[in-house]
């Protein structure tokens, strides 16, 4: 059975490659959540002014991939120290984020958070933030699959 998971970790390009390549992923794609404007563009979001994260909403096929290990995926795809940055982008719209579909997925955000923290793999506090996941508005269709597209494994800055 199809489930569905949304992260955010900076610049949704290289977050959405590293996805696409987890065995039992099915379907990836960028896009904006947790603001308070409705179908926001990417020029929209790119203002700081909409709430919004550039996020990944990840379909995938539980019974081949858990949802614990998509997160660690998310961990290791970014620097979840940074508040609103990742590299040399910065904005709210590149925080640091887990949008949870159910309760049991909120559960085991907060869980592996915690081991993370609690793990000599970090150095200074995860600003990570968790939260219910809202409306996921899809990203204009260039941002979609943008590395696969250009023939790139990942983001080079």
């Amino acid at each position: 059975m199809a489930e569905i998971a949304t992260f955010g970790a900076g610049c949704f390009w290289g977050v959405e490659a590293a996805f696409q390549r987890v065995p039992g992923v099915i379907d990836t794609a960028a896009g904006y959540s947790g603001g308070h404007s409705e179908n926001p563009t990417y020029q929209d979001v790119c203002t700081d002014e909409t709430g919004h994260a550039e996020v990944v909403q990840v379909t995938f096929d539980a019974a081949k991939v858990s949802y614990e290990q998509l997160l660690n995926v998310f961990w290791q795809a970014h620097d979840p120290t940074q508040v609103n940055r990742q590299g040399p982008d910065f904005g709210t719209q590149y925080r640091t984020a887990i949008f949870f579909h159910s309760p049991e997925q909120e559960v085991v955000a907060k869980r592996s958070r915690a081991a993370l923290e609690a793990s000599s793999k970090v150095k200074r506090p995860i600003a990570t933030e968790i939260t219910p996941a809202g409306p996921f508005y899809r990203a204009e269709e260039y941002h979609q699959k943008y590395l696969q597209k250009r023939g790139a494994a990942s983001c080079h800055f």
